[in-house]
C-alpha cells in the first residue's frame, strides 16, 4: 500500500443502517417538498394564470389585445396553462410538463420584454427555476412515457 492511499475504513452495522435511515429519510422528506412545490405551481398556472385568461377577466383580455394576440391568443395560453397544470400533478406527464411550462415562460419572458418594456419580466424567470428542478428531479419519469406512446 502506498503512503498516500488511506485504508478502507469499515462501517460497523449500526453505523451503515443508521446512515442508510438517514438518507431515506432525507429522499422522502425531499420527495415530499418536491411534491408540495408541484401543488403550489399547478393551483397558481391553474387559478392564478389559466382562470383569469380562460374567463377573459378584463386584465388579460386587455393584455393580449395590446399584444394583437386577440381572445383565441388568451384562450389559447389559458389552455396551455391549464392543461401543464393539470399534467403537474400526473407522474408520468410531470417532467414534460414543466419542461413544457418552462418553454412558455420563455416566450412570457419574451413578450414581456418586447411588449410591455419589460415591466414584469423577471416572473417567468423566476418561475422556471422550479420548473427546472422539477422537469430534472422527475426525469426518471421520461422512459416510462416514452414506454407507454410506443405501445400505443
Amino acid at each position: 500500500m502506498s503512503e498516500t492511499s488511506a485504508p478502507a475504513t469499515s462501517l460497523t452495522s449500526a453505523e451503515s443502517e443508521s446512515e442508510s435511515v438517514s438518507v431515506s429519510a432525507r429522499g422522502r422528506r425531499a420527495r415530499i417538498a418536491l411534491r408540495a412545490l408541484q401543488v403550489v405551481l399547478a393551483l397558481f398556472y391553474g387559478f392564478a394564470s389559466a382562470l383569469p385568461k380562460l374567463i377573459a377577466h378584463p386584465s388579460a383580455a386587455e393584455s393580449f389585445d395590446k399584444m394583437g394576440w386577440g381572445s383565441a391568443g388568451m384562450y389559447t395560453i389559458g389552455l396551455l396553462e391549464l392543461a401543464g397544470a393539470v399534467a403537474l400533478l400526473i407522474p408520468v406527464l410531470q417532467s414534460v410538463a414543466a419542461m413544457a411550462l418552462s418553454a412558455l415562460m420563455v416566450g412570457a419572458f419574451i413578450v414581456q420584454v418586447a411588449v410591455f418594456d419589460g415591466q414584469y419580466a423577471a416572473t417567468p424567470l423566476i418561475l422556471i427555476v422550479p420548473l427546472a428542478l422539477i422537469a430534472w428531479a422527475r426525469r426518471g419519469h421520461n422512459a416510462e412515457l416514452l414506454r407507454l406512446v410506443r405501445r400505443a
